[in-house]
């Protein structure tokens, strides 16, 4: 499940250009640029406190926030080699869907027709503190536990969200939210770059065995970065999380159905 502004789309020069007319508008504190690296180690709730946010009005914000970027939606580029990564990942198995706290129309927009066509599943509009709902509603559409899949994002809320409900987080490290922060928010997965989503999340064409890679246990609180060259489809994600957290991996059995004669 893949967050798009900071994740896919480099939304975030075009935040801060209309950030303070925007505040101006709802009352609420300006920001000075050299206030914007200390805004970017906010988490979500810090950040409202920081700008004197009272939460009635966050959704008031969100909507007109949405409203403007409809206008400059073709101003807002991809972030370099995102289509190749969604096109990689798409083939090659697993379910690709969108969690994201802007409209499913402006998403399209900025993914445009053909990346947009390779995701199965938009789950748009999110409230700031909405995607762990999302998250559930997408898991029941395609009937996926969630030790099977995975949030990937860029802000603390994607990730306190995954952990809501009990999925792994893959935390990229170029989007809104400061790349230590990410780091320091317990993600099971950190992506340094673009490229290596794909490769950690698919598994290659060809059906060759490979020898087993054992894992390494670290700390609960310490990030796994990628291992190069270890693919994992998602039914691998669950082990590689497992090792991660420092506890054994135990599969569920698989069930089977008997036709009744």
């Amino acid at each position: 499940m893949f967050d798009v502004d900071g994740t896919l789309a480099d939304s975030f020069p075009w935040f801060s250009a209309v950030f303070n007319d925007v505040a101006d508008r709802f009352g609420i504190r300006r920001v000075a640029p050299d206030e914007v690296a200390a805004m970017r180690r906010c988490g979500p709730r810090e950040l409202l406190a920081m700008l004197g946010v009272a939460r009635w009005k966050v959704p008031m914000i969100a909507r007109h926030m949405r409203a403007l970027k409809t206008e400059a939606i073709a101003t807002i580029p991809l972030f370099p080699d995102a289509g190749k990564m969604l096109a990689a990942v798409a083939a090659r198995g697993p379910v690709l869907t969108v969690v994201s706290s802007d409209t499913e129309a402006n998403v399209r927009a900025m993914l445009g027709p053909e990346k947009a066509a390779l995701v199965r599943h938009f789950a748009c509009s999110a409230g700031m503190f909405g995607k762990a709902r999302k998250f559930r509603a997408v898991l029941r559409r395609f009937g996926v536990r969630p030790h099977e899949a995975i949030a990937i994002g860029d802000e603390v809320r994607d990730a306190e969200a995954a952990r809501a409900v009990g999925m792994a987080f893959g935390a990229v490290t170029w989007g809104y939210t400061d790349a230590a922060v990410m780091r320091a928010c317990g993600p099971d997965l950190v992506f340094e770059r673009m490229d290596e989503i794909a490769s950690a999340l698919t598994p290659p064409f060809e059906r060759r065995r490979r020898p087993p890679v054992a894992p390494t246990i670290v700390p609960t609180s310490t990030p796994v970065s990628v291992p190069a060259g270890v693919p994992m489809s998602a039914p691998r994600i669950a082990p590689v999380i497992a090792a991660a957290r420092g506890r054994p991996f135990r599969p569920v059995p698989v069930r089977r159905s008997h036709s009744v004669r």
